[in-house]
């Protein structure tokens, strides 16, 4: 049997790659990471992190705005855009170097380089010195993430046109943005620069925007991001892209073409898996443009090569990249790998969305038999200590009472949701939940009520009226 330089190698240094490097070392393999750019990947250096950091100055800058309502009086309110983003920098530098650490600690080899399939076992390494360049393993994962598609907009590639790792980084608030795409890349900008002093407007395609969240929760979006002043057409396509004294948008819409002016335009209409430079051909691993095919462990049709996260090109998030990531090795090592499928997602706008589990809109399609329960966070004292009332969490059940869906509107809801994952993926009842004791006053009650209202005995809501 041949014998190769490292039992695991890992293509992608992402949330997926790094976290299955290290579990790798951890199980007792000799481990090299292959990345092309940094450590971290889109999430912490261009996604993720950077965005947050944004959207938590945007967040303390329309805190302070409203520091009246907490008797707390302020004037001259401005923003600093070179500390806002220094911040951002600095917090995704230190991330980045705790990874580091880790993998030095856990003795695994980092190869800087583009990773290039030679054949089943070995990949040329683009970048490194020629006597480094061939390097192979017994096992490998694949995990190179995925990239932002472009749209066949005419002018699309026009200055001033960018994509979300350009507008992470532009020297100033734009005084109007045009996002195209009202998906959560595109909505979660919005919600940064809105508040931050932007005019905002969002052209969607489809007759949505955040098309995945239960059709409940958008009914009750679509007021609220109005009321804030961002404006949002849908069932609408930008036909054309021209630079006059601004950027304009020719719009085709419901209503007819618009033309639409702003200083800077963010195209957000999806990701792609960022698969081409790999040759998968060379090591006859089968995929589609939508990304590899793999099994539920991450097996793609060569046994001995695996593909996690973005380029399998299901579910594109840094958190399932990761546990897809540790599952894959643990099949490796022959161990059990937890199959639980319930992914979670966060959507930071203003307010907080989170959602897990199945929405109102697929258990009807199925013909699953179904009871849902609201409870408003403007009826929990947290809530409104914190300001913030607004918005609502919902449960779905099944006719047993298991819970099947949770739905987050409302303050720190991507917090709040982990209760929810929990229950789900332990296939809780209501009564399972009821019988837990929550903290008071605390943002954790509104999810006991919504489930107690399950059972039709939720404290603090009106009782539904029953027809006699």
């Amino acid at each position: 049997m041949e014998k190769h330089d490292y039992n695991l190698m890992v293509i992608g240094g992402g949330p997926g790659g790094y976290t299955a490097a290290i579990r790798g070392a951890q199980l007792g393999f000799k481990v090299c990471l292959v990345e092309k750019q940094n450590i971290g990947g889109t999430c912490l250096n261009t996604g993720c992190i950077p965005t947050k950091a944004l959207y938590k100055s945007a967040e303390v800058y329309n805190s302070v705005k409203k520091s009246e309502e907490f008797g707390i009086l302020s004037h001259h309110i401005s923003i600093n855009w070179e500390l806002v983003q220094q911040r951002k920098t600095g917090i995704t530098q230190k991330l980045k170097e705790g990874i580091l650490k880790l993998i030095e600690a856990n003795n695994i080899t980092i190869i800087n380089g583009e990773a290039e399939f030679v054949d089943k076992n070995r990949v040329l390494i683009k970048g490194e010195s020629p006597e480094k360049n061939r390097i192979s393993a017994d096992r490998i994962i694949i995990a190179t993430g995925s990239k932002a598609s472009r749209p066949p907009i005419e002018d699309a590639d026009l200055p001033g046109v960018l994509d979300s790792s350009s507008l992470l980084s532009i020297d100033h608030i734009p005084e109007s943005l045009a996002i195209i795409g009202g998906g959560v890349i595109g909505m979660e900008f919005g919600a940064i620069f809105n508040a931050l002093g932007s005019k905002v407007t969002v052209v969607e395609f489809l007759p949505n925007i955040l098309a995945q969240l239960d059709s409940d929760m958008v009914k009750r979006l679509m007021p609220i991001y109005k009321k804030k002043g961002i404006e949002i057409l849908t069932g609408s396509r930008v036909l054309k892209i021209e630079k006059k004294h601004k950027l304009e948008l020719l719009v085709s819409t419901k209503k007819g073409e618009v033309n639409i002016e702003a200083d800077y335009v963010l195209l957000s209409t999806g990701r792609q898996p960022d698969l081409e430079a790999l040759k998968l051909d060379n090591a006859k691993v089968e995929y589609h443009k939508k990304g590899i095919f793999t099994n539920s462990f991450g097996v793609t049709n060569v046994p001995h090569i695996y593909a996690i996260g973005d380029v399998t090109g299901g579910i594109m998030l840094a958190h399932a990249a990761a546990h897809q990531g540790i599952a894959a090795v643990e099949h490796i090592a022959g161990l059990k790998p937890n199959e639980n499928n319930v992914v979670p997602a966060c959507v930071f706008t203003f307010p907080e969305i989170a959602y897990a589990g199945m929405t109102e809109d697929e258990a009807k399609s199925k013909g699953i038999v179904y009871k849902t329960s609201r409870f408003m966070f403007g009826a929990n004292g947290k809530a409104l200590i914190l300001g913030e009332g607004e918005g609502f969490i919902k449960v779905i059940c099944d006719d047993m009472d298991v819970l099947l869906g949770v739905h987050i509107m409302g303050p720190h809801a991507s917090d709040l949701i982990n209760e929810g994952i929990l229950a789900i993926g332990m296939k809780l009842k209501a009564e399972d939940i009821m019988g837990i004791v929550h903290p008071h006053p605390t943002l954790g009650e509104t999810f006991l009520e919504a489930v107690m209202g399950i059972k039709g005995v939720s404290i603090h809501s009106v009782p539904v009226k029953k027809n006699l």
